[in-house]
């Protein structure tokens, strides 16, 4: 594991992204996961980290709401509009999935997609160019890391990096809302 302190630059975490490496960044809430969606492995090392069903999916960050026009371009101009009023912010939506894999969508017709109202997560997001895997930095079924020595403590030895970072709004995870109305979490 390594660490870089925030005044280093982000080229060494992008650089880990782009090869499948695993690297753990704050968020608005709780610490988050991090790896290129389109490599299977990655993701597979996220899951297991995590100890994470398969089922249950991941959510996927941008740097903009650009980064998600496949999953937006099918929608209502209503539907557009409420997505767009929370971005960025904690808010995640459950979209139509058009490029993810299984692993990252839990096998389901949509993904949960947010642009990160986080300074850091939205900088990383954005200089990757496209969106990246951000799930809570936790085993499953125990809490979600709130700050980095948790992380080092907790998951230091499997990830890869760890962005030093502080969150937001200590254990607020984001909401995820459906375009129905619903909100899940």
């Amino acid at each position: 594991m390594i660490r870089i302190n925030k005044s280093d630059d982000l080229a060494k975490a992008l650089a880990l992204l782009e090869s499948g490496g695993v690297i753990a960044h704050a968020t608005e809430g709780v610490w988050g996961l991090s790896c290129d969606p389109e490599n299977d492995q990655a993701v597979a090392k996220v899951l297991n980290i995590k100890g994470r069903d398969r089922d249950k999916g991941l959510i996927v960050i941008g740097g903009s709401i650009d980064i998600f026009q496949p999953e937006l371009s099918g929608l209502t101009a209503e539907d557009r509009r409420k997505i767009e009023v929370t971005w960025p912010g904690a808010n995640t939506w459950i979209l139509p999935n058009v490029r993810f894999g299984p692993a990252v969508t839990g096998h389901r017709e949509t993904v949960a997609c947010r642009v990160p109202g986080h300074p850091q997560a939205q900088k990383l997001a954005a200089l990757f160019g496209r969106p990246i895997v951000s799930t809570s930095a936790n085993r499953s079924r125990s809490p979600a890391a709130v700050t980095e020595d948790e992380v080092v403590e907790w998951l230091g030895a499997e990830v890869d990096l760890i962005v030093s970072g502080a969150v937001l709004t200590p254990g607020v995870p984001s909401a995820i809302h459906t375009l129905s109305g619903e909100r899940i979490r």
